[in-house]
């Protein structure tokens, strides 16, 4: 796929995300690589209203070269494309259940209810400490975290998703903002979470 393309589709998929409720004003970021570096969203940028020739240009090294300054939060897509070298693109959202989920105090996962929630993001989506925005101290618990999971959650934040693809990523970071979803509709309720030889099978 052409730079060209990818700037397209970085377009059309944030608003996707943006017009369906998944990030709200300026909240969230999108990175993709590409053969010379990454494309990313700019700061204070909204999903719903990015333009492919407005994108910021990151070096492989994550020097910015070109287009507006990139977001603030480029350290956490570092440190999840570092942790997932496979990785071609990223998403950050503070979409409203995974968000909400970020904020209570609890030491439980997300539980794993259904096939879909284990094969976009394994039996488990770890959750770090909060970190300022943008922080780099965050960088080591993220990669570490990611290492775990293409999906990691941000304590009183939101998700941040790695994919094979950028519409990869868009499908894991939906999919655990819906997990999240029923996780809240099931809360008090006798569930019935896959078993570990249910997981493992999907997981194979």
């Amino acid at each position: 796929m052409t730079e060209q393309h990818l700037r397209q589709q970085i377009v059309e998929l944030a608003a996707s995300l943006f017009e369906r409720g998944f990030s709200v004003g300026s909240a969230g970021n999108v990175s993709v690589r590409t053969e010379a570096g990454y494309l990313m969203t700019p700061t204070n940028s909204s999903l719903g209203r990015l333009e492919p020739d407005r994108l910021s240009v990151l070096s492989q090294g994550w020097d910015h070269i070109a287009g507006p300054k990139p977001s603030k939060e480029v350290v956490m897509h570092q440190a999840m494309y570092q942790a997932r070298p496979e990785a071609q693109a990223i998403v950050h959202l503070h979409s409203t259940y995974v968000t909400a989920y970020s904020c209570l105090r609890t030491e439980e996962g997300i539980p794993p209810l259904t096939p879909y929630f284990v094969m976009r993001l394994g039996q488990e989506v770890p959750t770090v400490p909060y970190y300022k925005p943008g922080a780099a101290e965050m960088l080591e618990d993220i990669l570490a975290a990611g290492q775990r999971s293409p999906g990691v959650i941000l304590s009183n934040h939101g998700s941040i998703v790695a994919g094979s693809s950028l519409e990869d990523a868009v499908n894991a970071a939906e999919e655990l903002e819906v997990s999240a979803q029923l996780a809240f509709l099931l809360e008090g309720r006798p569930t019935r979470p896959l078993t570990q030889e249910q997981v493992q099978n999907l997981l194979g």
